[in-house]
């Protein structure tokens, strides 16, 4: 079974954190929340989400991604974690894939994964990038490094997140199963 990483801090964006937590559970993929400091971790909105580990249980291992919520501050707090750029850099420096959303593409540049690549976050927080390559889209895949804009755009970055780790199919059925329409077709 795939294991992927979410990595949780204080401030995190809950609608992007559950909303990758979840879909990636729905399409039988272990997902491990590890809190940067204690548990329960606390949202941007007051949200309070119970992590599954300290980050400093896990820190060691290997897993099949790497996925960071963004909010403010979280993915400030992310960014200022030397354990977080460290596995962002040993995963990548692997082959790993890894993901992040709305602020969180910051954590990725910091740690120097976006060099080369084009990605996208929520606008300006990846402005000062200069190996990087800014698009405007929802989301952006670019050689195992998958980003997104922000909270709008985090049911289609976690589906992303499901096709990159188990295959296109995997990402139509658990789309399927919401019943969610294109907003065209309506």
């Amino acid at each position: 079974m795939k294991r992927v990483l979410v990595p949780l801090a204080e401030g995190f964006e809950e609608l992007e954190a559950v909303t990758i937590i979840d879909i990636l559970r729905r399409a039988g993929i272990e997902v491990i929340v590890a809190s940067l400091a204690g548990s329960p971790v606390t949202g941007s909105h007051g949200i309070r989400l119970a992590a599954d580990t300290p980050l400093a249980a896990v820190v060691e291992q290997d897993f099949d991604m790497i996925a960071l919520p963004g909010g403010m501050p979280g993915a400030e707090h992310l960014k200022g974690d030397a354990r977080v750029t460290g596995l962002l850099r040993r995963h990548r420096a692997r082959g790993g894939p890894v993901a992040a959303i709305c602020a969180a593409p910051m954590v990725l540049e910091a740690a120097g994964v976006l060099d080369g690549r084009r990605a996208t976050s929520y606008p300006g927080f990846l402005k000062d990038a200069k190996r990087t390559t800014v698009s405007g889209d929802a989301v952006v895949a670019d050689g195992g490094v998958i980003t997104s804009r922000g909270p709008g755009t985090a049911l289609d970055f976690a589906l992303a997140l499901v096709t990159e780790l188990a295959g296109p199919g995997a990402s139509a059925r658990v789309e399927s199963a919401l019943q969610r329409e294109a907003a065209g077709r309506r």
